[in-house]
């Protein structure tokens, strides 16, 4: 199955509260639930003004119904073509 990083902008989601991570993790995991297994949260990176995720999903189509679901931007939709590491350069 397909890997995507999704970025999100939201202007200073480096400075929310744990409580308004939690919330926001919750939508996303209700609205997962809502879909079913064809699409799954890996984790996310929160940076000053943006959030980079980690979805495994059959196609862009559902990583982009899951942001509309759950009121989410989807500003970059990216599939990950391979992924490396240090273990590539030996």
């Amino acid at each position: 199955m397909p890997k995507f990083v999704i970025e999100r902008e939201i202007p200073g989601v480096g400075q929310f509260s744990p409580e308004q991570l939690q919330g926001i993790s919750q939508t996303s995991c209700n609205v997962l639930r809502e879909m079913g297994p064809r699409i799954q949260w890996v984790q996310s990176y929160v940076t000053d003004n943006k959030i980079y995720c980690i979805y495994i999903a059959p196609n862009e189509d559902a990583v982009r119904e899951h942001a509309q679901r759950g009121g989410f931007p989807a500003n970059r939709i990216s599939q990950v073509r391979t992924i490396i590491d240090p273990t590539t350069a030996e």
